[in-house]
């Protein structure tokens, strides 16, 4: 059977399409004008690369077509795209505020004497569609077909071609003709027409290919029935106005001729597998029907090209041989009754091809021509697709975030995770609760306030042991002072120490006096701390979490499930936790969506409705939306489930006696906290109140030391005196009159006058020695002026507002001026929790020291120059 060459020779038979012919145009200069007139001379100049681009665009496509059709195809879709940003930013019409110097002309591309003459750019658009259509078919034909590789080739080529005339259908065709000069070739008719014949061609390919593989016969018919399919739709669009009379007689035989060609194919294959199967009626029906079909279609073969008269005359042969072999056997075995053609079904076919999608080949969108030029209608286009976008966002935003607020306070309400947590142990506290404990214990915690009253204790004994060296300084010159005026009677004529130290020993009678309310103050906070201890004592826990109760399992259990009950309830927690994080992924993804989405490019290219384009655009956010529903709506119900297992928890594990009990342990380290923290604030208004103490009596006492070495210097020269006198000794050689005479000698310190010793605060001295403690660099304020000891006592000011444990330190006070603190460094401020560093510089020698001696001076670190920076703090001016 020689099947396989039936139609080989009609596929060296096929058509192309010539492209238009155009005149010659200029779209440079109209395009600068405008640009330069509506924007600015500037802008032009800065598209002038663009502009020239357009201008050798258009020069190229004006002339002889190229000898290579890819390198044709490639030049007519970068003008495409080059007139799609034309479109939306240059208005071409007869309209006077428009570009109305431009007037494209195109010339039928089948009967070439026609031409279409348009001021607009849809005739231009639609030419170029055109001319890419019939390059492509061009480029179909240029392939060697005879090869199974090049009917693969031809068949995308004319895929391709296809898919340029359907785009010039749905796009293009129905806008050029639209004006009153228009051509046939580029009616929505005609256009359509080359579809299906390109189509059919491509077909065609693929069925050479179908026989060339060695396919079965009825997947050949159905290929081949599929191939005068599309022969039929081209041949009844050129019999039907306005094709009738525009195309050559040769194409409608020729379309004519291939229809029937295939269909005789089709019948002739599928009469070779009903034969197999030995469905000899049917199969006679089936070749008459092909035989009658070419015997009909070369009654209009005038004109048809050889190549097809051979290959029907073949196939013709073919279909009788194969009849006359099938009539023998059914009049010998079969006896089958033949029906009639008439009510044979259709035959089967099965299309192989489709017309090439051509959006993305000719989407203009991501081109840089002309960007800088946006119109307002492009711009206000943007920016209300702009607003649905962010209404889209916004809404869906707002429905996460409900989402997540929605469990967050659902499992608050049912004590999740935390009462799992406290089955497995590993309860924490509450964040700021916790927080506030791991303060207090890095500060030392409760155990650490013994340490800190020590403190207190040693600043109050320095304090004493200077104040007592203070008063021995004056009580041994006051002494000294009686017992020479004992000796010497009314010779020892200088006035007594008692007049003069006055004032001291009254300043140092109130600092004893603060001293003793200070010790008072003492007492109670440590009292304060005793009472507390065991409330405190929860704050030594380490973690806090150990002191915290914890939920055990039931004692007895009726069905032994609390594993089962536990397990569930954790399993759901871990899928909602899922579902959070699914939505902090979709929150992401619609923000990462929104970035991305930039239509500007599309809306300057765009030639239909914006209203259109914006409901494509905002359709890709909808699988998004869908999601997220989805997400929620899966999360309710997983919320009502888990609010079902949690109430079977908290019924087997007397959830509730937990709470109350967790509770109250809440509130009890709540109260530990507060009183500590109280305490720790009385200790440190103590120990800022005994170390401005120091720095006052260290004063007062270099007052009294500088009192005494004068009056011991007036001592000797009184001795001298009187000496001097009782020898005899005249005074009148005295080099300076006053009342003391002089021996005659020089000395390096002049004597003062009684009335320049009667206030020691007077005194000229040098600077006193840098006591351990120093206050800051700031001017000393006036103490306050507590009750003296020989007085009745006032009630002295509390640390803390609350009396009941308030522990008043009395202020040191001062009735004379203040005097300038030593100069001293400022020492930048220790980092501590309550304001007050826990007494630093007090960790040197002092406590590695052996004991101190009874009545001996303080041992180191209180006689080296170590500061000791107190926080200034008005609290104890009066």
């Amino acid at each position: 059977m020689a099947a396989a060459s039936s139609s080989a020779t009609a596929t060296n038979i096929m058509l192309a399409i010539y492209e238009k012919k155009t005149n010659s145009i200029d779209l440079y200069r109209p395009l600068r004008q405008y640009i330069s007139y509506t924007y600015s001379e500037r802008e032009a100049v800065n598209l002038e690369d663009d502009l020239s681009i357009v201008r050798n665009l258009r020069s190229d496509i004006e002339r002889v077509p190229d000898p290579s059709p890819t390198t044709r195809r490639d030049l007519l879709i970068s003008y495409f795209k080059a007139l799609c940003l034309i479109e939306t930013r240059f208005p071409i019409s007869p309209d006077r505020d428009h570009i109305n110097t431009i007037q494209f002309t195109w010339f039928d591309a089948f009967k070439q004497k026609q031409k279409a003459v348009q001021q607009n750019i849809h005739l231009e658009k639609a030419a170029i569609l055109f001319n890419l259509g019939a390059v492509y078919s061009q480029l179909g034909l240029s392939y060697d077909r005879t090869t199974v590789e090049g009917r693969r080739l031809a068949s995308h080529a004319f895929i391709a071609a296809a898919g340029s005339f359907a785009y010039l259908r749905d796009n293009a065709s129905t806008k050029a003709s639209m004006g009153n000069s228009t051509t046939v070739d580029l009616s929505v008719e005609c256009v359509g027409m080359l579809e299906r014949l390109m189509l059919a061609q491509a077909q065609e390919c693929v069925f050479e290919n179908t026989i060339a593989k060695g396919s079965t016969p009825g997947v050949c018919s159905k290929i081949s029935r599929q191939v005068g399919l599309y022969y039929e739709e081209a041949l009844a669009a050129l019999s039907a106005a306005p094709l009738k009379d525009h195309f050559e007689k040769a194409w409608i035989a020729h379309v004519q001729l291939k229809s029937a060609l295939f269909y005789a194919e089709a019948c002739y294959r599928y009469g070779l597998e009903l034969h197999e199967k030995e469905e000899i009626a049917e199969e006679i029906a089936r070749l008459k029907s092909g035989i009658s079909a070419l015997t009909e279609a070369k009654k209009s073969s005038k004109g048809a090209p050889a190549q097809i008269l051979d290959a029907i005359s073949k196939l013709e042969v073919n279909l009788n041989r194969n009849l006359e072999r099938a009539m023998k056997e059914n009049d010998r075995v079969y006896l089958m009754r033949v029906p009639s053609p008439s009510s044979l079904s259709a035959l089967p076919a099965f299309s192989m091809v489709k017309s090439m999608q051509m959006n993305d080949m000719l989407d203009a969108s991501k081109e840089k021509m002309f960007a800088s030029l946006v119109p307002d209608s492009s711009a206000k286009a943007l920016s209300k697709y702009t607003e649905m976008v962010d209404d889209v966002i916004r809404t869906q935003a707002e429905k996460l975030q409900q989402g997540s607020e929605l469990t967050r306070v659902r499992l608050k309400e049912m004590d999740l995770p935390d009462s799992i947590l406290a089955l497995e142990g590993n309860f924490s506290l509450p964040e700021d609760l916790k927080n506030e404990v791991e303060k207090v214990q890095a500060s030392g915690g409760p155990a650490g306030l013994e340490a800190e009253l020590q403190q207190l204790r040693d600043l109050r004994r320095v304090n004493q042991e200077l104040l007592v060296q203070t008063e021995e300084l004056l009580q041994k010159e006051a002494a000294e002072d009686a017992q020479f005026r004992s000796q010497f009677g009314t010779r020892w004529t200088r006035p007594q120490s008692s007049t003069l130290t006055k004032t001291m020993q009254e300043r140092l009678n109130k600092f004893a006096a603060n001293l003793k309310q200070a010790g008072e103050s003492d007492a109670r906070i440590e009292r304060s701390v005793r009472e507390h201890s065991a409330l405190m004592s929860i704050l030594n826990h380490r973690p806090i979490e150990a002191a915290l109760p914890s939920l055990s399992r039931p004692i007895m259990s009726l069905d032994a499930n609390e594993d089962a009950i536990v397990g569930a309830l954790k399993q759901s927690l871990r899928q909602l936790e899922t579902l959070g994080a699914q939505r902090a992924g979709l929150e992401d993804m619609l923000k990462e969506m929104k970035r991305k989405d930039d239509i500007l490019p599309k809306l300057m290219t765009s030639t239909g409705s914006y209203e259109d384009l914006f409901r494509k655009e905002i359709a890709k956010y909808d699988h998004i939306c869908e999601e997220i529903a989805q997400n929620i709506e899966a999360q309710e119900q997983l919320l009502m489930q888990i609010q079902a297992q949690n109430d079977e928890f908290g019924a087997v594990f007397n959830l509730e006696d937990y709470k109350a009990s967790r509770e109250r342990c809440y509130k009890q380290i709540q109260a530990a906290l507060a009183k500590c923290k109280e305490i720790k604030d009385n200790i440190n208004e103590g120990l800022k109140f005994y170390v401005t103490l120091q720095d006052a009596i260290n004063n007062i006492k270099q007052q009294c030391s500088d009192f005494v070495m004068t009056r011991n210097i007036q001592c000797r020269e009184m001795m001298e005196d009187v000496q001097r006198q009782m020898a005899g000794f005249s005074f009148q050689e005295r080099e300076s009159p006053g009342p003391y005479p002089s021996v005659g000698q020089p000395r390096p310190t002049p004597r003062p006058s009684p009335q320049q010793i009667t206030e020691p605060q007077s005194i000229s001295h040098p600077p006193p020695q840098n006591p351990y403690y120093r206050p800051p660099e700031q001017p000393m304020h006036g103490y306050g002026h507590p009750p003296s000891p020989y007085t009745a006592p006032q009630q002295p000011p509390p640390y803390h507002v609350q009396p009941s444990t308030a522990t008043p330190y009395p202020p040191p006070s001062s009735t004379a001026p203040p005097y300038p603190p030593p100069h001293a460094q400022q020492r930048p401020p220790v980092a501590h929790e309550y304001g007050q560093p826990a007494y630093p510089g007090w960790r040197g020698p002092y406590y590695n020291a052996p004991a101190e001696q009874p009545g001996s001076l303080p041992r180191p670190p209180y006689t080296i120059p170590n500061p000791y920076h107190p926080h200034q703090s008005g609290y104890y001016k009066q």
